[in-house]
């Protein structure tokens, strides 16, 4: 499992099994790293950012330069790891994780009102003002009881979304 030219073992299978809490399941580990191995064009054990760019869904995303961040040069196992918070099987909390690390992208462990800004600008483009943006997530931290001098923690998103019907899922081809 160390180069991506090697094949997965029935013991690699179960160890990333176990670092992803058992999201995926057996067949879907394999088509993963079958996908892992495409991308890893240069067989070193690990995706860089210009590979993951080679997706065009994430190369289109308008996040994907923050997501870069996140993912460049995982190996195999944090690649599914990765990826499982995006499982259909992933708890509430583990897809809040997720987002809440896209907006800290200085992985300080705090959102700021500037964070914010800087997320729904990337989603919105020229779509919505800058006004705009400020009025509405003003409006949306002060329904939740912030504003805009807060920093958010993790527990902070958990209640801001933990009733807001977070979806966030891939489906995962299985040959």
């Amino acid at each position: 499992m160390g180069s991506a030219s090697s094949t997965l073992t029935q013991y690699d299978i179960e160890l990333v099994q176990e670092h992803c809490n058992y999201l995926f399941g057996q067949q879907e580990i394999v088509c993963l790293y079958k996908r892992f191995c495409q991308l890893d064009r240069n067989a070193k054990g690990f995706i860089s950012a210009d590979e993951f760019l080679s997706v065009p869904e994430f190369a289109m995303n308008p996040i994907s330069q923050r997501l870069i961040k996140m993912v460049d040069g995982l190996n195999f196992k944090d690649f599914v790891a990765f990826l499982s918070a995006f499982s259909a099987k992933a708890t509430l909390p583990q897809k809040i994780e997720i987002i809440f690390k896209v907006y800290d992208s200085d992985c300080k462990g705090k959102v700021t009102f500037n964070d914010l800004i800087q997320v729904l600008h990337d989603l919105t483009g020229s779509f919505m003002s800058d006004k705009q943006r400020e009025v509405v997530l003003s409006e949306l931290l002060h329904e939740a009881g912030y504003t805009k001098e807060s920093s958010l923690l993790l527990d902070d998103f958990f209640k801001m979304l933990e009733n807001r019907g977070v979806r966030m899922e891939v489906e995962i081809p299985v040959d």
